[in-house]
């Protein structure tokens, strides 16, 4: 072989050589794409995992008040009726004149428990408006006054005047 083509063997093998090694680089940058995509969703699913793991004990303890306070099934317009009754009662032993009541539509959307709604307006102190209040809000019998709205009694100025939803949670009975 003539020293012209030797030298143009060198150069095609150089060639070669550096065309292999940036397909071989390209092929390895891949697959550390691959590779670093499937690490971050695996320290995603960890992190996920311990969230889970360190929110368990709270579920538990949640999970165990809920069992240990859960109503027996009723109908809905017993729990209505019920809870009428008992703000009824409660308004009038803490001192307040009741102005206005109407039942609210029951809320069923929840799949284990529902919701039975009722509006009331009441007139009183403001001692007494508190005593009424904390009366009725007694989470280990899952009910709330989840809305309140307090205004000055226009007449009475050492009254108050409260539009209040309260709300009692409840198992419904099976069909």
């Amino acid at each position: 072989m003539s020293p012209r083509e030797k030298n143009l063997l060198i150069f095609f093998a150089a060639a070669g050589f550096l065309m292999l090694n940036f397909l071989a680089i390209g092929f390895f940058k891949s697959k550390l794409g691959t590779v670093d995509r499937k690490h971050a969703a695996a320290i995603e699913k960890l992190a996920a995992t311990e969230a889970s793991r360190d929110s368990h004990a709270q579920v538990t303890d949640q999970m165990e008040w809920l069992a240990k306070h859960e109503p027996e099934p009723a109908a809905n317009q017993d729990v209505q009726t019920k809870l009428q009754q008992l703000c009824e009662t409660e308004a009038k032993t803490s001192g307040l004149s009741i102005t206005a009541q109407k039942p609210l539509a029951a809320d069923t959307a929840g799949r284990y428990f529902h919701r039975a709604k009722f509006e009331m307006t009441v007139t009183g102190s403001d001692e007494s408006l508190y005593r009424w209040l904390d009366r009725l809000n007694i989470p280990e019998q899952l009910r709330i006054a989840s809305s309140i709205r307090v205004s000055p009694n226009t007449k009475d100025d050492t009254q108050i005047d409260c539009k209040a939803i309260i709300e009692q949670w409840f198992v419904p009975v099976p069909p």
